[in-house]
């Protein structure tokens, strides 16, 4: 079993060691390939610096890591990364992707914008199974209770079929024998940040970012997390979904026609300038990334 361990908060964050000691004391062969630097809130954008077309590559380990392990600085967002590594840009396509740990929770509808999160779905859409996990703190004290709960959602995750789905996993900052558990929670429906603006002037606006407090929502990811207990929940990839509603339609009259559908630029580099098209090669390939 091959696993990718990736993040958000780059490759010097030690939460990569806690997610490659959990998969390699499963028997699993880990590569690890997280951004050069922080890359927070990039949710699952597919943004790189190159040069001259190539995806740049740099040295770097997160602490602690085992020397067995090989790991890549990537100067990519984590969904790039992980949506590269499905073509074998860090060796053989991994069968598993643990994308965390995160610092800083990931819950309520906060999860959309997650760069943690957003590696993860990015590498369910090409059929590889993920789970993201978040550490309730942006300077934790207790990765060795991140490391308990991480265990008992990859021996879940190692015994399900892959399809478009993550588990998105939060840990309490807090001792291991002061854990609750580990419980299936919905997403709160407030986000774990808030903004609002505070200035505007001529070609700006500034803005001010602070935490939520917690609502009334008894049951959800939040609240269980505020109370002990690490939260699990099963995040879907973007699919179409219109149920029983009725979509808007018309036919104009036309006929059959062959359409040239562009695809557009996909990467930008530092400078924002497009960097990178899907290619005919690419997109004939399946959804599994063969």
């Amino acid at each position: 079993m091959r696993v990718l361990i990736t993040n958000d908060d780059g490759i010097a964050s030690p939460g990569l060691t806690v997610l490659a000691e959990v998969a390699l004391a499963a028997g699993c062969d880990v590569v690890v390939a997280a951004p050069h630097r922080q890359y927070s809130g990039a949710s699952a954008a597919l943004t790189a610096q190159e040069v001259d077309g190539a995806l740049v590559l740099v040295e770097g380990r997160p602490p602690g890591l085992p020397e067995e392990v090989r790991a890549f600085g990537v100067k990519a967002a984590p969904a790039l990364i992980t949506f590269v590594a499905a073509y074998g840009a860090f060796g053989e396509r991994p069968d598993l992707v643990l994308s965390g740990v995160n610092l800083g929770a990931n819950t309520g509808r906060a999860t959309l914008h997650s760069g943690t999160v957003g590696a993860a779905l990015s590498a369910a859409t090409q059929g590889i199974g993920a789970l993201a996990v978040s550490i309730a703190s942006g300077d934790p004290q207790h990765w060795d209770t991140a490391r308990l709960v991480s265990e008992h959602a990859f021996d879940w995750l190692l015994r399900q079929p892959a399809d478009e789905r993550v588990l998105n996993v939060n840990v309490p900052d807090i001792p291991a024998g002061q854990l609750r558990g580990l419980k299936p929670a919905p997403l709160a429906s407030f986000g774990a940040v808030q903004a609002s603006v505070r200035e505007k002037g001529k070609g700006y606006v500034m803005l001010t970012y602070s935490g939520v407090s917690a609502r009334e929502e008894p049951g959800s990811d939040h609240d269980l997390l505020t109370r002990g207990w690490a939260t699990a929940t099963l995040l879907s990839a973007p699919y179409d979904d219109p149920g029983q509603t009725v979509l808007p339609e018309f036919e104009s009259g036309g006929t059959d026609v062959a359409v040239d559908v562009g695809t557009g630029a996909v990467m930008s580099s530092g400078d924002d300038k497009p960097s990178g098209e899907i290619s005919e090669e690419l997109t004939g390939r399946d959804a599994a990334g063969r």
